[in-house]
């Protein structure tokens, strides 16, 4: 007797556009819609991009007011000098911002996605440009189904091509961060770019142009983390953009005038322009998905259909994710940031930037460290004085040049004692500069008596600007060895 074998057939998938769930790799031609939220996405593009193309240009006393040198190793902020010791600051900004994403998300999902990630951002210059170039969603359709001609390629080609202009003039200004962006102008016209310049520039370039251009929401959907565990940081009371599905269905056709009740039917008249609004894609009324990423362009495009048939707003809108939650109106927004852990956001958000602040504000100008010199530990001079060589190193972080006076006391408070103090080099330092000098100190005969033989006195090495009035000033503490 034989056994029976229990086989799963397998059936060759013909058609991919019918079945629910299914979703076909089809190009995404987004249609245009005006708006608030439109409107407020427009506005981050402008100040992203005018801060990020047009900050380098900015000159601050002579000097690029932003300028992150990599090379010199120093990081120009306005009046500021940071030195590769002032990491701390940028590690401080970096878990401010990771903190102030969290709190926006457990506030209002996506909204870091769909307004001001460079992602999105940039995505919405390059549709701004195709849409431009090749006309508006219905006609982008149908050039995408026409065969290749003419005016097809031209048109394909001027797109492309502004895509190119706006994605290298984008690794320009990236470069123009870290390198003098005059100077990459300058050389320019003659393509006369060192190679790390050159590579940088064309490196940026091309990942624009990958991801705003061709990749698109593809980077939202599968390449970004963000996506994959923004889940955990979302509850019950954040708010998302929502389809009122009790208002909405069941959803249907209906007249201009026509009350859908009288038809039996939900208020969604099911013309499908929230999906193709929407630049990644996606059904709002499908329910929260993860590729959202809260753009409210849908909400746009409801609204106006909504106002054009009659109706109230509100059908997609920003809301809370629980039934019974409010919508982003001032009880729903109080309800969000009412939340312990959106409070809890909010104190670390308080308590680091007043950290930052207070850090800031404490920075010194003028830094000096003291080094003995290994090789000479303290000897003897002629007439009984002790002598000890150290090496100081005094850093600028400000962007003035400074003349600088150098003491070195002996003891604390109102008996300390100034010491001899000989060295060659003229105690200047450039603006944002770092000088180095070698130092000797010697303490008279009868002071160096004073204290027992091989125990390290405490001394302290102060060095102030020379300049009338100026207050900037370092201290440093070491040893001197009496014998």
């Amino acid at each position: 007797m034989s056994a029976t074998r229990r086989v799963i057939p397998l059936v060759p998938v013909t058609d991919l556009t019918g079945g629910p769930g299914v979703e076909p790799s089809i190009k995404i031609q987004a249609r245009h819609v005006n708006g608030r939220f439109a409107r407020w996405r427009w506005a981050f593009v402008w100040l992203t991009q005018l801060l990020f193309y047009g900050l380098p240009w900015l000159n601050w006393q002579g000097r690029q007011a932003v300028l992150f040198d990599l090379e010199a190793r120093r990081f120009y902020l306005f009046d500021a000098v940071l030195f590769p010791q002032d990491l701390i600051y940028l590690t401080g900004l970096l878990v401010f911002s990771a903190l102030l994403l969290f709190a926006a998300t457990a506030i209002a999902g996506r909204v870091w996605c769909g307004f001001a990630c460079p992602q999105t951002v940039y995505t919405q210059l390059f549709m701004w440009i195709e849409q431009r170039t090749e006309g508006d969603r219905l006609a982008r359709l149908r050039l995408d189904a026409a065969p290749w001609s003419g005016a097809k390629l031209l048109r394909r080609a001027g797109k492309h091509a502004a895509w190119v202009g706006l994605s290298l003039l984008t690794g320009f200004s990236l470069v123009g961060w870290f390198a003098p962006v005059r100077e990459l102008a300058s050389a320019l016209p003659a393509l006369t770019f060192g190679p790390w310049e050159a590579f940088w520039i064309l490196f940026y370039g091309a990942a624009t142009y990958l991801h705003a251009g061709l990749l698109r929401e593809k980077v939202c959907q599968h390449a970004c983390p963000y996506g994959r565990f923004q889940g955990s940081m979302l509850d019950a009371r954040t708010l998302v953009v929502s389809y009122d599905v009790a208002r909405g269905e069941p959803r249907g056709a209906r007249a201009r005038g026509t009350e859908a009740s009288a038809k039996g039917q939900g208020d969604c008249v099911d013309c499908t322009l929230c999906v193709q609004v929407c630049p990644v894609g996606i059904d709002i009324r499908q329910g929260l998905q993860a590729a959202c990423i809260s753009c409210g362009l849908c909400i746009d495009a409801c609204d106006q259909v909504m106002d054009k048939l009659g109706s109230p707003r509100g059908l997609v809108h920003f809301g809370a994710m629980q039934p019974a939650g409010a919508g982003a109106g001032p009880d729903g927004w109080r309800q969000a940031l009412r939340r312990p852990r959106v409070l809890v956001y909010g104190t670390a958000l308080a308590v680091l930037a007043a950290a930052m602040a207070w850090g800031w504000a404490q920075r010194p100008e003028l830094r000096l460290n003291v080094m003995r010199d290994r090789s000479v530990m303290a000897r003897q001079v002629d007439d009984g004085a002790v002598e000890n060589v150290y090496r100081l190193q005094v850093m600028n972080a400000s962007i003035q040049p400074r003349n600088l006076r150098l003491q070195a006391l002996a003891g604390e408070g109102s008996e300390a004692r100034p010491l001899q103090l000989a060295y060659r080099e003229a105690l200047s330092v450039g603006a944002a500069g770092a000088t180095t000098l070698v130092v000797t100190v010697r303490m008279e005969a009868g002071q160096a008596h004073g204290h027992r033989a091989g125990t390290p006195v405490p001394i302290r090495f102060v060095v102030d600007d020379a300049a009338p009035g100026a207050a900037a000033q370092a201290q440093a503490v070491s040893t001197f060895l009496p014998a």
